[in-house]
């Protein structure tokens, strides 16, 4: 079987080294030129599969560049549903692995990494879990609600929260501590929602309704000079926050 991943992204890239780690030799393929270059499309490697790793706003036209009506194509998005594949690729659906990828750490292990499978009929769904399979075991299916539903979980979870540790790091900026400090706290609130419900993990003041250390913190967050975030970004943020934890468990 041959596999073209289109797309040298962060998935596109963590995607091909996957395959290759299992045995699999995949060929990746630029996707920029694609759409500029006419040669480049001529110059496409034929395939069995093909698996499309751009942008979701660049998906369609990439997609439309590649005729190969035989293949299977498929897309990793969580939002855009398998109709982006036109009638010209009967065979076609999506393969959406829910994990936070870079290029500058490729990832070894994906078998505890979720994918979530749609085909166009069962034929097409039986093939993409047999090519999932290779290198995950947890594949579940999801249709186009539920996948989009899922992407902005992940974006809670994992963007958002990303944000927050960048406001943490600016926040200890003009102190003589350093970032890693707060790795074993944030180790550990990840690791309690293994057994506990986020709801039930919350802690802090505006948890606690402790309005003297939110008055505190946000007199402190008004008075610090800026750095990444400015000090009216970074108290909007803590107010916002404070007064939403604090509404919810007092319900």
């Amino acid at each position: 079987m041959k596999i073209a991943i289109i797309g040298a992204g962060s998935v596109g890239t963590n995607l091909h080294h996957a395959f290759e780690l299992k045995g699999i030799k995949t060929e990746l393929v630029h996707a920029r030129p694609l759409t500029a270059d006419p040669s480049a499309v001529r110059a496409l490697p034929l395939a069995d599969v093909y698996i499309y790793t751009v942008a979701d706003h660049a998906l369609a036209d990439v997609v439309a560049k590649v005729d190969a009506p035989k293949a299977l194509h498929l897309h990793t998005s969580g939002s855009i549903p398998k109709e982006v594949f036109g009638a010209d690729k009967p065979h076609a659906g999506v393969m959406y692995f829910f994990q936070s990828f870079s290029r500058e750490v490729l990832i070894d292990d994906w078998g505890g990494i979720p994918c979530f499978i749609e085909g166009r009929n069962i034929d097409d769904v039986a093939a993409i879990y047999s090519l999932a399979q290779t290198i995950t075991s947890h594949i579940y299916e999801a249709n186009q609600h539920d996948r989009e539903r899922l992407h902005i979980a992940g974006i809670f979870a994992n963007n958002y929260t990303n944000l927050m540790y960048r406001m943490a790091a600016d926040v200890l900026k003009d102190t003589q501590i350093p970032f890693e400090a707060l790795l074993p706290l944030i180790d550990q609130t990840a690791l309690k929602i293994h057994s506990l419900a986020p709801k039930n993990a919350q802690t802090g003041p505006a948890k606690r309704g402790d309005e003297q250390v939110i008055r505190h913190h946000e007199e402190i967050l008004r008075l610090q000079p800026q750095g990444e975030f400015s000090a009216s970004e970074r108290l909007a943020v803590y107010q916002a926050l404070a007064a939403l934890i604090g509404k919810v468990h007092n319900r």
